[in-house]
């Protein structure tokens, strides 16, 4: 049986060691640039950072003052902890270009900020005797100082060796956040837990933003915003207990109408009303709270839509 997640949790003060690391960042990106900033206010110091586009420069200004930006390599060699916070496609080959090239070196700090990967991707690193961490932020970054602030309290997704553990808590606490250990062979699931509730959560409210102003709102958020907020602390604090509309009720006469709606008016919209409200089907069948003859011609209704689709907006694959 795999390893269970462990639950995020506030690590206590007395867990971040006196130890001050030089930390070098590659990617002085949105999470780097900030990252980067919330250690250096922790005490620790950043000797450079790697930041190739005008954006980044930037943000060094900005949220790195007097930091040096410099080549990738120099950065790492400069170093004892090396942050990489690059493109999760990047990450491989950032590392293999840095331990080919002798800029890593045996008990240095290799840490990256992706939530898809665990150490597995540090191994080039590891081979040369770097210490690997995976430290990812579950939090959305504006790379700007607005980030600071927030991540205290954010949940950090850590993975390590026995040896790296303490190291990892305490970069945690210096900045503030809560440590959820994560097993290596859990990443993508981790990672995928945290995309499908913030990634398609845009998805899904800007679809309905885009239905209400198809129905004439003239502030479609400011109409939607009471509403999301309470549906997504009760789902947080519920789970689906917190389900209710028509679908749960089993109401067939109200989705149909709003699949007529969708399909005379944001055509463009179906694909997404479909698969949720299946899977809203399947949940409320699943939780007792309807029964499987009314679901039945709920998705009678919902196959309907489907073969309505127009060609234009039918579904690929």
């Amino acid at each position: 049986m795999s390893e269970p997640l462990a639950a995020a949790h506030p690590l206590p003060p007395e867990v971040a060691g006196p130890r001050r690391f030089r930390i070098g960042v590659v990617g002085a990106g949105r999470v780097g640039a900030v990252l980067a900033a919330g250690l250096r206010a922790a005490g620790h110091e950043v000797v450079a950072a790697a930041g190739e586009s005008d954006a980044s420069r930037g943000r060094m200004a900005d949220l790195l003052p007097g930091v040096v930006n410099d080549k990738p390599s120099a950065v790492a060699r400069g170093c004892d902890l090396l942050l990489l916070t690059v493109p999760d496609d990047m990450l491989g080959n950032v590392v293999s270009v840095l331990a080919d090239s002798g800029a890593l070196h045996e008990g240095q700090y290799v840490v990256h900020s992706s939530g898809l990967h665990g150490l597995e991707i540090l191994a080039p690193a590891t081979a040369v005797g770097a210490r690997a961490i995976a430290l990812h932020p579950a939090m959305t970054f504006t790379g700007t100082a607005v980030d600071l602030d927030r991540l205290s309290g954010c949940v950090f997704g850590l993975t390590a060796e026995p040896a790296e553990r303490e190291c990892a808590a305490a970069l945690v606490a210096d900045l503030g956040g809560r440590a959820m250990w994560v097993p290596e062979n859990r990443r993508a699931l981790y990672h995928a837990g945290l995309a499908h509730g913030a990634n398609h959560l845009v998805t899904l409210v800007t679809e309905a933003m885009e239905l209400l102003a198809a129905a004439g709102a003239d502030d479609p958020a400011a109409t939607l915003r009471p509403l999301l907020t309470a549906a997504l602390d009760n789902a947080l604090d519920h789970g689906d207990a917190a389900l209710t509309g028509p679908i749960v009720r089993g109401d067939v006469n109200t989705v149909r109408a709003h699949l007529d709606g969708i399909l005379a008016e944001a055509p463009t919209t179906l694909s997404t009303y479909l698969a949720l409200a299946r899977a809203t089907l399947s949940r409320a069948v699943v939780d007792g709270r309807l029964t499987a003859m009314r679901a039945l011609k709920m998705n009678e209704v919902l196959d309907s839509a489907e073969a309505r689709r127009p060609l234009r907006v039918r579904r690929i694959g």
